[in-house]
């Protein structure tokens, strides 16, 4: 198998990824290491490998790191050949609790080894400049990507998740944000915030989008109709319980393509992926992905 790492992750992620190769050694199994120097380099590393029959490409990092891998594997003539393996070691690592992978180096190594290779829809998102990328779990603009573009890699690294709590704390004290604009699978619509969800998490362990499945080549697109204060927190409080898609102000749509208009960041999968508008759609693209 192949692993695709970032080296500069903290000493405890890095300490994980340590026992998770421990254990495949030990098993006998043959892994090559394929560090990263910046970002783009898991895309390239992916996308150039020659793998035999039913080869294993993993990993090793946060739901950035996976989406770019996956774009990699997507780009590879010989994508057919590869399954796609995940060893999390990210920040909240929303694929892991997508497919009910725990950090537990014996059951990451299990999943890896004997796990069940199941279909996983990637979605795509094409910027104004004609710049495309995949992304596995979800994509979002408004108040949403204000949030992820405001957190550093620094503060991120420093303080994972408390990171992003900060920001929305912080940005929901300010006042409102501009609206968005969009065209879902041709209707218009308005929102503040926008989540185009392939997958049912967010964040973490918190389900977003209940009816959302990543073998579904559509999305669940969430809208949401404010942004300002007290809307920010209650909203926050009823996505930790799972029942925000049943909040007012919240709406839920199922689509194929989705058309984002107006200004500003917009992210996928946890990092910033291209600025304001884009087109986000479901284009029929599979991986084979790794699953306990």
């Amino acid at each position: 198998m192949i692993v695709i790492f970032n080296p500069t992750a903290g000493p405890r992620r890095g300490a994980l990824l340590g026992r998770v190769l421990a254990r495949l050694h030990a098993l006998g199994a043959a892994v090559d290491l394929r560090p990263t120097a910046c970002a783009g380099d898991a895309v390239r590393i992916a996308a150039a490998l020659d793998p035999p029959a039913d080869g294993l490409v993993v990993a090793a990092g946060g739901d950035g790191t996976l989406a770019e891998v996956a774009e990699g594997v997507l780009r590879n003539p010989a994508a057919a050949r590869l399954r796609l393996g995940v060893i999390p070691l990210g920040t909240a690592n929303v694929l892991a609790h997508e497919i009910g992978l725990p950090r537990r180096p014996a059951t990451i190594v299990r999943t890896l080894l004997a796990g069940r290779a199941q279909p996983l829809h990637a979605g795509r998102i094409r910027a104004a400049d004609g710049a495309e990328r995949a992304f596995l779990m979800m994509a979002g603009a408004g108040f949403d990507a204000a949030v992820v573009a405001a957190v550093t890699p620094g503060l991120k690294r420093r303080c994972g998740k408390g990171a992003y709590l900060w920001h929305t704390l912080r940005l929901a004290a300010v006042g409102r944000f501009p609206a968005v604009d969009l065209r879902i699978d041709g209707e218009p619509y308005r929102a503040a915030s926008v989540v185009v969800c392939n997958g049912r998490h967010y964040g973490g362990p918190y389900r977003l989008a209940p009816a959302a499945d990543l073998s579904r080549p559509e999305f669940e697109v969430v809208l949401l109709d404010a942004a300002g204060g007290a809307r920010v927190f209650s909203q926050g409080l009823r996505l930790m319980l799972g029942v925000l898609h049943r909040a007012p102000g919240v709406r839920t749509l199922t689509a194929r393509e989705v058309e984002i208009s107006g200004v500003g960041p917009l992210q996928a999968d946890g990092d910033l992926a291209a600025r304001l508008p884009v087109r986000i759609a479901a284009t029929g693209e599979f991986l084979r992905l790794m699953t306990p």
